[in-house]
């Protein structure tokens, strides 16, 4: 029975037909229209990169506050 659970799932998904849009891609990605490549996508395009950027300036700041924390001396109490 599990046999027939898995060839009925594998063919059953191969029936399924999606459109093909890598020529549209092509087109939007190669047009010459000044905007960086990793911004052409849109706007989901451009909130993930200001997400990574933020992280990015977040964590660099984190990592220098750390760095300056662990070189300053302990008070001997």
């Amino acid at each position: 029975s599990l046999r027939q659970i898995s060839q009925r799932t594998i063919s059953t998904a191969s029936r399924r037909q999606f459109e093909n849009r890598v020529p549209e891609k092509q087109k939007l990605f190669q047009e010459d229209n000044g905007i960086p490549v990793h911004l052409k996508g849109g706007v989901m395009d451009a909130l993930l990169y200001r997400v990574t950027m933020g992280l990015s300036v977040f964590g660099t700041a984190y990592v220098v506050y750390q760095l300056l924390v662990a070189s300053m001396p302990k008070k001997q109490k």
